[in-house]
């Protein structure tokens, strides 16, 4: 279903069962895939790719050229995965390199008036809310939920089933599982909420608050509190954490 007013590059694959709204536009090199939904105003541009059954709300641009100065015009991508929903007025950047990509995994759900800059990855099952900036080179891990108004600095990375509270400043990295708050982002305890949710059970929550305690009030310094962690509590969830806070480039924030 396409409406008589969008245009669509003859170029572009459009798989079946697609709805596409009124005055929306489809450049070329454009992949969607099947079962999508489009409302009005959608802008896609060039060399973006979606999977299957995402829905698209009105006044969304797609695809569009890297904030950077860095960019030069070069080929590079837009990929966005399966059922995702991305509400109105929402802009997402390809990447700034040629050939470079911005990821969006699957099942996430973005909320209006916000952007994902260039070369981004985006895991699945997130919550993005309104009005929050993730600037480029970013990576949110799966199940991550960002409240309204929250910017992310550059090169931040923000792990699995956490949670930061609306209008904070996210300029360092934030291990998994746990909950920040503040303008200057500070770790604040588990993300309760979100793992309970999420189905872990008390032994899961009790190591992880466990690792909370070692990692943030212990007094050790950071290879040694990762150290005892991965001796005394061993778990997937707190070997991830580990892993996370190793991986680390711009250092984690502090309680």
């Amino acid at each position: 279903m396409i409406a008589p007013t969008a245009r669509i590059h003859p170029d572009a694959k459009i798989g079946p069962g697609v709805s596409i709204g009124d005055f929306c536009v489809v450049e070329s090199d454009v992949e969607i895939g099947a079962g999508c939904a489009l409302e009005p105003y959608v802008y896609v541009k060039r060399w973006t790719t979606l999977g299957e059954r995402n829905r698209i709300s009105a006044g969304t641009v797609l695809g569009t050229d890297p904030l950077d100065k860095a960019f030069n015009g070069a080929r590079s991508y837009l990929r966005i995965g399966n059922a995702n929903q991305i509400r109105e007025h929402y802009t997402i950047s390809r990447g700034t390199r040629p050939e470079s990509v911005t990821q969006i995994g699957d099942e996430n759900y973005i909320m209006t008036s916000g952007h994902i800059a260039h070369d981004c990855k985006i895991g699945n099952r997130t919550v993005i809310c309104s009005c929050a900036l993730v600037a480029g080179y970013v990576e949110v891990e799966d199940q991550a939920f960002i409240s309204g108004g929250v910017v992310v600095h550059q090169y931040s990375k923000i792990g699995r089933l956490a949670m930061i509270g609306g209008n904070t400043r996210v300029n360092s990295d934030l291990p998994p599982f746990f909950l920040y708050s503040g303008f200057n982002v500070a770790a604040m305890g588990l993300n309760l909420v979100g793992l309970k949710r999420a189905g872990y059970k008390h032994a899961d929550v009790a190591a992880l608050k466990k690792a909370y305690q070692i990692l943030y009030r212990s007094g050790l310094k950071l290879a040694d509190a990762l150290a005892r962690i991965e001796s005394e509590i061993p778990t997937p969830e707190t070997r991830h954490l580990v892993e996370f806070v190793r991986r680390s480039e711009r250092g984690i924030c502090r309680e």
